[in-house]
């Protein structure tokens, strides 16, 4: 049996426990989005922007899906989601494979300044129109497969509200931590939305502690209010079998600012997709990424921006390092709507590959219906510049360590946009650490950490690399 008959049969035959905890309405949205799953399937290579990415063989894996919390209640919670980012204070939320879990036994709170946060099972159970109103309204895509299957199965996952001129103060820091001793199919759902006037900063990690086979189907609703802003971060650490399927909308309105960065560094095989609609006048977002990969591992990033009204700035900025037999693949599409003039939207996608065996798939793509725009797109795929080479090994700097800096430099330049300090300094630490493979050769690297008591720092030539 395929894992699409297994899907669907678990649908059919277990359709009350999996609804146990909507209202009408989110109940009347999950039967919607299986019809549509149930029609087209997952994607497939023969779908376009699925070109590059195929996901058949991981299909083919046996995978357990589990309609309740899937995790051994022993688990030491404390060891497992243990923050090691030094000075960063957050309020942690915890998922494991795929479900809200808490240390203080408390799945939601409401704090004094309206905040809340917590699981979302339990949010539309104790504040149902908040949560009914906005669960699959812009998370309904009727060509992807993973979306459909999601708002159809996904029975928790995050909830975060910012009530109206509210500005959070510590960043939330979303973990979601695959750990368990079979191989699992997880599909979480996440619901953040920002009032009016608010603010927050948002964290949303996943990352593997052990070498078992995954699948995680994770799609994240978030709405961002009148003059509000959202600073968030991807950050991406899995184990080589596992697959990342990661699908966020963001929906902002007038004069509404977004920030998004997503780094990165692991993973078997790992897709982002990030829709961003732009739906009042004044908005501005920028869409910035950064991947490392090696080995046989692939990552896709897929980019769509509408820009529906007047008045609006979008940027995307993603960079790609490609080793060994690595693939990458970048899709951007910025839509520019008719009455949508005065925009101005970038795009730029730019690759470094280490071997010849490593391939990346690039394609920026404007759409514009306006004819008072200002738009721009390009792509670059390259190796590394051989006068800059020659410009370091002159300085005696060995060959290795000359690759590294101008490989660190390249990546520094997405890194250099997080806005949270201590989380700027572990990444930059992490890429240095992933640049150079692991820590064998740290006495001999010039690539040292904030851990070091002397730092080497050497001008570069940013436009050569």
């Amino acid at each position: 049996m395929t894992l699409r008959q297994q899907m669907t049969q678990l649908f059919e035959q277990h359709q009350p426990l999996i609804t146990r905890c909507d209202t009408p309405s989110v109940t009347r949205r999950r039967h919607e989005a299986f019809g549509v799953f149930r029609e087209i399937g997952f994607p497939t290579t023969r779908i376009e922007n699925w070109r590059n990415t195929d996901v058949s063989k991981v299909l083919e894996h046996d995978y357990h899906y589990y309609l309740e919390p899937a995790y051994d209640e022993k688990v030491d919670l404390d060891r497992i989601f243990e923050c090691n980012i030094p000075h960063l204070k957050t309020e942690m939320i915890s998922q494991l494979n795929g479900w809200f879990i808490s240390g203080n036994g408390s799945s939601l709170h409401r704090r004094q300044d309206g905040v809340i946060i917590g699981s979302l099972a339990d949010a539309f159970q104790k504040y149902p129109e908040l949560a009914s109103e906005h669960y699959g309204k812009i998370a309904f895509d009727k060509k992807n497969g993973f979306v459909a299957l999601n708002n159809a199965f996904a029975t928790d996952g995050v909830f975060i509200y910012v009530p109206d001129n509210v500005q959070v103060e510590m960043p939330l820091q979303m973990v979601n931590i695959i750990h368990h001793n079979e191989s699992i199919f997880v599909m979480n759902h996440n619901l953040v939305i920002l009032g009016k006037n608010s603010s927050l900063q948002l964290v949303q990690c996943d990352d593997s502690v052990d070498q078992q086979r995954s699948l995680i189907n994770t799609v994240t609703e978030v709405f961002v209010g009148a003059n509000a802003s959202l600073d968030h971060y991807k950050l991406q650490n899995k184990n080589d079998v596992s697959t990342l399927i990661n699908t966020i909308f963001f929906d902002l309105q007038r004069d509404a600012h977004l920030s998004t960065n997503a780094i990165t560094l692991n993973g078997g095989m790992i897709r982002n997709e990030n829709h961003v609609t732009l739906s009042g006048t004044g908005c501005e977002a920028n869409v910035l990424g950064v991947y490392l990969v090696d080995k046989d591992q692939h990552v896709d990033n897929q980019v769509f921006i509408d820009h529906a009204h007047p008045n609006c700035l979008s940027n995307e900025l993603f960079k790609g390092i490609v080793d060994d037999s690595a693939r990458a693949v970048f899709n951007g599409h910025i839509l520019v709507r008719r009455d949508a003039q005065k925009t101005n939207a970038y795009q730029n996608n730019k690759n470094i590959m280490l071997t010849d065996k490593a391939v990346v798939n690039t394609m920026p793509f404007l759409e514009i219906y306006a004819d008072d725009v200002k738009c721009s797109h390009g792509a670059t795929i390259g190796q590394l510049d051989d006068a800059a080479m020659f410009y370091l090994k002159s300085r005696g700097i060995g060959e290795d360590n000359a690759r590294m800096l101008l490989m660190y430099a390249f990546a520094a330049e997405v890194i250099n946009q997080i806005r949270i300090e201590p989380l700027k300094i572990r990444i930059d630490d992490m890429i240095k650490k992933r640049l150079r493979g692991e820590l064998s050769i740290c006495e001999q690297c010039v690539l040292h950490c904030s851990s070091m008591e002397k730092e080497i720092k050497f001008d570069i030539d940013m436009s050569r690399v």
